[in-house]
């Protein structure tokens, strides 16, 4: 299963009761259908996961299923702490008709935090998964950072296909590269670096970003696999001082606000989430004016 190009993760909808709104889900959906995208992930963290139920995640999921277009992947958010929820949700989006389990690192509690719980979690699951998984690592959220070692190890299972990495690190991410087996995929997880990691050696991105500004994305994207190195690297300062505001700065929140500028249904975050004030909504607005999808 190759794992290339640009995958939005995608927002969750609610409307001003905090119910999951369906009309939305279906708006920005088949508004990104009509872009060259890869396919699309639905229950990471930009879902605001952890603010949403089981039913609610299960739910996000069935509405992305039915509404996408036929040829687009579909990655489901499963990470939970245990292994066996971990892995009813993975076989759960399995029946749905989602093709990757994208796996958060557990992070609970301290003795979680080693690379031989890690390791021991991500085998378990991949044992018992009906979806092949991609591990997810966040240290921004999780407060650890999967070693280089520990992935190369993963990387061996048969079931183990790929990672996203959201540290930041262009570095990290070539170590990486260059650590795993042949044939296991690497994408960034970050807009702020997606062509230096293209040229590090990813096979494309898993981004917040992508679900407010698509096409600035896939640009980059397609001039890396065309090799127009000069316009990939423009398209990446074009897109850099939004990219750090949403959502590396302003989260989630913000991100709903930029997808509103540009005609996609960001809307209100969940409790206790707010939406961002006057100032940051002014700072989102002024780094977005260029950039439309």
């Amino acid at each position: 299963m190759k794992l290339q190009g640009i995958f939005p993760a995608l927002t969750t909808p609610f409307d001003y009761e905090g119910n999951l709104y369906r009309v939305k889900v279906f708006h920005n959906v088949e508004r990104l259908n009509q872009l060259g995208l890869a396919g699309y992930v639905a229950g990471g963290s930009t879902a605001e996961n952890p603010l949403l139920s089981v039913e609610e995640r299960i739910q996000m999921w069935r509405w992305v299923r039915e509404a996408r277009a036929e040829g687009r992947l579909l990655m489901a958010g499963t990470g939970a702490e245990s292994v066996r929820e971990t892995v009813a949700l993975c076989n759960q989006a399995a029946e749905i008709g989602f093709d990757v389990a994208l796996v958060l690192t557990p992070r609970y509690y301290a003795l979680m935090r080693t690379p031989e719980t890690q390791a021991l979690f991500y085998r378990a699951v991949a044992d018992r998964s009906k979806l092949p998984v991609v591990l997810y690592n966040m240290p921004a959220v999780t407060g650890y950072d999967l070693p280089v070692e520990t992935i190369a190890v993963l990387s061996e299972h048969p079931n183990i296909i790929g990672l996203k990495d959201s540290s930041g690190s262009v570095e990290k991410l070539a170590a990486t590269v260059k650590a795993v087996k042949p044939g296991f995929q690497v994408l960034t997880g970050s807009g702020v670096t997606l062509w230096p990691a293209l040229q590090a050696g990813a096979t494309g991105a898993i981004l917040a970003f992508a679900s407010a500004a698509p096409y600035a994305c896939i640009t980059i994207w397609e001039a890396f696999r065309t090799r127009e190195y000069e316009a990939a690297a423009d398209w990446q300062q074009r897109i850099l001082t939004a990219a750090k505001l949403v959502p590396a700065t302003y989260g989630v929140p913000g991100l709903k606000h930029a997808m509103d500028l540009n005609g996609y249904y960001g809307g209100p975050p969940r409790l206790p989430l707010v939406p961002p004030g006057a100032a940051a909504r002014a700072e989102i607005e002024a780094a977005m004016a260029e950039i439309r999808s």
